[in-house]
């Protein structure tokens, strides 16, 4: 079946304000659980490699009250990854970049990250992202100069669930930069939410979307496989 990427943040921390963050739990572990159901194989990367620094909260019982994540996160699954630099692109038919405010930090503006995510675009890969993990398409620009996202229909972390007390830690709105060369939708009224803005561009919204994010790329990657399939042996 397909082999997917997942791209997580190393870690950012503010010292001066207390404030550590990275990447978020739930959206690594539920979509990866959705992608292995199908078949699929996921394989893990950050910018520095080895252990990447997990948002604290995200394995907190507010956010994790049954530990589910945590207990995941605690089996050392996603301890060791490749740093980012080391990937050969081609090699998978999807890169999924993990959420949490780490992504902002770190993934955003990092060079190697957007020469691999072009790599799986232009080879026909799913590009996928979900949170706050749209940080890094809004910098990535296709061999043509224009950004990857423009014109699409997308989705991310909305401005009105943004916790006040980082506010303004934070290097830019992800909702706004969205919102500069692409159509943001939130889609209030839904508990999940997950766009397709071309058939290789997914987005999903929040933690909360998880799930369904990964259920979706997970699909369309087992039809997509069958369908090549069908083509060698027909």
């Amino acid at each position: 079946m397909a082999k997917v990427l997942a791209v997580l943040s190393s870690g950012y921390t503010d010292e001066e304000h207390n404030y550590v963050t990275g990447w978020w739990a739930e959206e690594l572990f539920a979509p990866a659980l959705e992608l292995e159901k199908e078949g699929h194989t996921v394989e893990l990367a950050s910018i520095d490699g080895g252990k990447p620094i997990v948002d604290p909260i995200s394995v907190s019982a507010d956010y994790d009250p049954n530990g589910i994540y945590k207990k995941q996160y605690e089996s050392g699954i996603a301890d060791k990854t490749m740093p980012i630099v080391n990937v050969k692109a081609s090699d998978y038919d999807a890169i999924m970049i993990v959420g949490g405010h780490g992504a902002m930090f770190d993934l955003a503006h990092n060079e190697d990250l957007h020469a691999v995510i072009n790599v799986v675009y232009e080879t026909g890969g799913i590009v996928s992202a979900v949170c706050h993990g749209p940080a890094p398409l809004i910098y990535t620009k296709t061999k043509e100069g224009r950004n990857l996202l423009e014109g699409l229909k997308v989705t991310g972390y909305p401005n009105d669930k943004e916790p006040k007390e980082v506010v303004d830690l934070l290097p830019f709105s992800l909702e706004d930069e969205l919102n500069k060369i692409a159509n943001y939708h939130e889609e209030k009224d839904h508990d999940a939410y997950v766009v397709w803005g071309s058939k290789q561009i997914l987005t999903g919204r929040d933690p909360q979307s998880s799930e369904l994010f990964g259920r979706e790329l997970a699909q369309k990657l087992t039809e997509r496989t069958l369908k090549l399939e069908e083509k060698f042996t027909s």
